[in-house]
């Protein structure tokens, strides 16, 4: 088994960034310098992946200008001397073959992928979704593709989750284990933990064979009226086996206004232009911020002394 292919869903309204995705696509916020698709596009060519579909949808054409030619700026950049600068941005339109195709509707993450079945057609491929940016020393895609390989079957990436983020995920019912590769039994999208078969849960990086688009032909509407890319796993791993790896790196969420700014603050303090600039930022910031705290206890504790000696 040898993947060659990723796709990439980037059609969704990005609703917990409003208002600034009612104009710009969540995939092209700026993690230091660069928009988080960039990322995740980075991770799938690390990972030897040579051909990428980007699903888009309405509102999304940033996406495409970002990885098209910009002969203006290409030519501005070179009458300047900026030719650092002009590299990036010239290397940006070669550095895979990227494709587009939009989902005209926002029905959800399988129909998503099922958009991709003419791009696929009888190979294994990797989804990654723009949500997700993991930082680790083998991208976590590549992780999951010697798994697949090996297993020759499609595999999911999983983390451990705590009982209070288990609804936020889909849920695997893992059977027998070889270290941290799980043949998958089971899963259901977004239980209550009371429901929840184990703590095991989906995080955004799958290969998948083909054998998938049949699954989700058949997979109708499920939870939020989309169509489950769960739903049509979970009546793949009845018919052939399925496995799940936990993977290895950082995570980070996003799509999540805390991951995000978690994913924003790490990159900048490892960025070698601004890292140690920011760090002193950082800690001059905390440094005021304690002292504000500490001076308002301290008028805090006077202002109850005083009320006491009054009464």
């Amino acid at each position: 088994m040898y993947v060659t292919k990723a796709v990439i869903p980037a059609a969704g309204l990005g609703t917990r960034f409003l208002p600034a995705t009612k104009a710009l696509p969540k995939e092209m916020l700026p993690i230091v310098d660069k928009p988080t698709i960039q990322y995740i596009v980075e991770e799938a060519i690390e990972a030897g992946i040579k051909d990428i579909l980007i699903i888009t949808g309405r509102g999304k054409w940033s996406i495409v200008d970002y990885y098209d030619r910009s002969p203006e700026l290409e030519a501005h950049l070179e009458r300047k001397g900026e030719f650092e600068q002009l590299e990036k941005i010239k290397n940006l339109s070669n550095m895979a073959n990227i494709h587009y195709i939009r989902q005209n509707e926002p029905l959800g993450l399988g129909h998503a992928v099922y958009c991709a079945r003419s791009f696929v057609g009888n190979e294994p491929f990797a989804v990654l979704l723009g949500d997700d940016i993991v930082k680790s020393e083998k991208p976590a895609i590549k992780q999951l593709i010697d798994v697949a390989c090996m297993t020759r079957s499609s595999v999911i990436g999983i983390r451990e989750v705590a009982d209070n983020e288990i609804s936020k995920y889909g849920i695997i019912d893992p059977m027998e284990n070889k270290g941290k590769i799980y043949r998958v039994k089971d899963m259901i999208e977004k239980p209550s933990p009371q429901d929840a078969p184990s703590r095991l849960a989906i995080m955004g990086r799958y290969v998948l064979n083909p054998s998938i688009f049949a699954f989700l032909e058949t997979t109708g509407s499920g939870k939020g009226g989309e169509i489950q890319l769960t739903d049509a796993l979970k009546a793949q791993c009845k018919n052939e086996n399925v496995y799940s790896c936990i993977f290895e790196g950082k995570r980070y969420d996003a799509g999540d206004k805390l991951g995000y700014l978690e994913a924003t603050v790490e990159y900048a303090l490892e960025s070698p232009q601004l890292g140690q600039k920011f760090a002193q930022y950082l800690e001059e910031l905390f440094r005021k911020r304690k002292h504000i705290k500490s001076t308002s206890e301290v008028l805090g504790d006077t202002e109850s002394i005083e009320k006491k000696n009054i009464s």
